[in-house]
Parts: C-alpha cells; structure tokens; sequence
C-alpha cells in the first residue's frame, strides 16, 4: 500500500490584494511562514505576497504540481473566481494555520 504524503497548493497575496503568487509545498504552514517572514528573495518578496488566501490539499505530488500548473496558466478573473469559491472575504488565511 502506497504511504499517504501531504501537498498544498496554495494562493498568496499582497496587503492590496493586487498582486497573486501561486505556489506548491509539502508543509504548509512552514512554506507560508517563510513568505510572510521574507525568507526568500524572489517574487513573494518582491512584491510582498505575505498573505495566505487559498489552499488546496493532494496526496499526490503529481496531482499538486499539475494543480499549480494549471491554475497559474488562467486568466487573474480565473484565479480570482478560485479564491472567492474558498474565501469569499478574501481572509488573510496564515493565523488559521498557524499553531497557536
């Protein structure tokens, strides 16, 4: 029997909510947590995508990295449309995550 693993692809935003950086990760709350805390020196930092979003579960890596694959090629009303069948509000969703 195959080991289960856990895969996010995941939405973060700007303050503004004008700029979308979509993303894959095994561990969720450490890959939100280096965006928020500007840990990396690409796009996320560049334009200040701290925000968490949108967050979708696989088990495969496969389904993950072809779920960021498409969801990067759409059209941002596309994108926006995914969000708000999630988070209607557009919450900043990293303290739902994060442990307390």
């Amino acid at each position: 029997m195959p080991i289960s693993h856990n895969y996010y692809v995941y939405i973060m935003t700007n303050k503004h909510k004008t700029v979308l950086y979509i993303g894959v990760a095994n561990n969720l709350i450490r890959r939100v947590y280096e965006h928020y805390n500007g840990f990396d020196d690409g796009f996320t930092r560049k334009y200040n995508c701290h925000f968490l979003v949108y967050y979708e579960h696989f088990i495969q890596i496969t389904n993950a990295i072809e779920g960021e694959k498409q969801i990067k090629k759409w059209r941002r009303e596309k994108k926006d449309n995914l969000i708000n069948s999630f988070n209607p509000k557009w919450r900043f969703l990293n303290d739902d995550i994060f442990p307390e």
